[in-house]
């Protein structure tokens, strides 16, 4: 890499603003960067994840819509497709400073997804559903074309409980798959990380589920999942690092995305291009959306994912093996930098990010940026006095890219090197979020206060370089 392309995006008022710095550095001290991507259209996508894969992942979740409305009165609207609405948010791009001359901005809503109330429902529930699909096929209760509201019978339900279905996870996937396992009767366990909040520990044994506590991160409660599950043949793990079902079940989600830009007349094409900004923690989610868009839109959609200044693990996956991170190994940890992994975004808080979700995205992405928790704080209240949308911190990272990629040195030029700036008037951003749904009132007090007692955050252009 070369190094001149990662570049800071610290606030005029930082003491660091005039010092040489060096891009390791950045990332030590928790500045917030953007880095751009050199690899991007080079050819090298993992091809084991076809479109036709994607396609599969989407008509098995049509597949399971009738049972999916039966299980959760919810989705009774919707015939149990588990989707969330497209929105534009001209107030809030009004409050970020956002120009017309920059595009229009949408807010992606998985914060409101039914059933699980987070992004992880997409990839979560796809998993499950795959996993009791094979088992009742697999013992005859089931025929490939009949009724999935077989699968909420007796027989059924008998047949599941009989098996275990596992998940490590510091939060939201956990509420997705110990959610969709035990309404179809499977015995659930979430092996929970310390940084996990309590309300979700709470709502899923609410919902009949083992909650196993572990002492240190996330990485550790995967860890201690695994183990567990390799020890009981009739386990099935839901691997957030390795997960291929996972992944196609978040790439599912481009199609509709497809659709939804269409109805509101927004064309993606070279004079029309597209931003998405995805919240990141391991990178399943981001890396599944990220490569259904590419199969549709090429060339013209743009994906950078977002994490926190102390979590930058996907960035750190991207630049191993680049001459100014020589050392740190094929996977690192940003522990091997460092970092201490705390952040309020519990969703985002991963030391190591995975490995198929960086081979899956490593010639498509676009480039990552990362966030300060005030930064995050800020914009939750934003989004929540202009629009009155209500998300949790992780949610709120990608409410932030079109400032970076607008105000930063790294931005401009990746928008030069694409010969984006004469299109970007015709540009569609959207801001993904990733959860919100459930978080207690008095857990969203909190959060919103602490947002409301900082300075609005600004897409005023800031354009230091390292």
């Amino acid at each position: 890499m070369n190094e001149s392309s990662l570049l800071s995006a610290a606030p005029r008022s930082s003491p660091h603003q005039n010092e040489a710095r060096h891009p390791l550095g950045e990332l030590k001290h928790g500045r917030p960067v953007l880095w751009t991507s050199e690899r991007r259209g080079s050819g090298e996508q993992d091809s084991r994840i076809s479109p036709a894969d994607v396609d599969a992942a989407a008509a098995r979740l049509r597949r399971f819509a009738p049972l999916m409305a039966l299980l959760f009165p919810e989705l009774a609207p919707s015939a149990g497709v588990i989707e969330s609405d497209l929105l534009p948010v001209p107030q809030l791009q009004q409050a970020l400073a956002l120009p017309p001359d920059f595009g229009a901005l949408l807010v992606k809503a998985d914060h409101a997804l039914p059933v699980a109330g987070s992004i992880k429902a997409r990839g979560g529930i796809h998993e499950v559903l795959e996993h009791a699909e094979s088992l009742a096929l697999r013992h005859g209760l089931l025929a490939p074309e009949g009724d999935y509201r077989a699968l909420a019978s007796d027989t059924a339900r008998a047949l599941f409980a009989r098996h275990q279905v596992a998940v490590g996870s510091t939060g939201n996937l956990g509420l997705a798959i110990g959610v969709m396992a035990s309404a179809l009767g499977f015995r659930a366990v979430v092996h929970m990380s310390a940084d996990a909040k309590e309300w979700k520990k709470e709502r899923l044994r609410r919902r009949g589920v083992e909650v196993l506590e572990h002492a240190g991160d996330y990485a550790e409660a995967v860890a201690a999942g695994r183990r567990a599950a390799e020890a009981d043949p009739a386990c099935h793990f839901v691997d957030d690092e390795r997960s291929r079902s996972l992944l196609l079940g978040y790439a599912a989600a481009a199609p509709q995305l497809a659709r939804q830009l269409d109805a509101l007349g927004r064309k993606v094409d070279a004079a029309h291009p597209l931003f998405v900004y995805l919240p990141c923690g391991v990178g399943g989610a981001p890396a599944g959306i990220a490569l259904g868009l590419s199969q549709i839109y090429g060339p013209h959609a743009h994906c950078f994912f977002a994490e926190p200044t102390r979590s930058p693990c996907f960035l750190l996956q991207m630049l191993a093996g680049t001459p100014a991170f020589a050392g740190l190994g094929a996977n690192p940890s940003v522990y091997d930098i460092g970092l201490d992994n705390h952040t309020e975004a519990d969703g985002l808080a991963v030391p190591r990010a995975s490995e198929l979700a960086a081979a899956a995205v490593q010639s498509l992405l676009s480039g990552v940026y990362t966030v300060e928790d005030e930064t995050l704080f800020q914009l939750l209240h934003q989004i929540a006095a202009t629009e009155n949308i209500r998300i949790e911190p992780s949610a709120a990272a990608g409410l932030g890219g079109p400032a970076m990629l607008r105000g930063t040195s790294s931005g401009q030029a990746y928008l030069h090197r694409h010969r984006l700036q004469a299109r970007m008037p015709q540009a569609t951003h959207i801001a993904w979020t990733t959860g919100g749904l459930f978080v207690p009132d008095e857990e969203y007090a909190r959060f919103h206060a602490r947002g409301a007692a900082l300075a609005p955050f600004s897409s005023t252009p800031r354009k230091t370089r390292i």
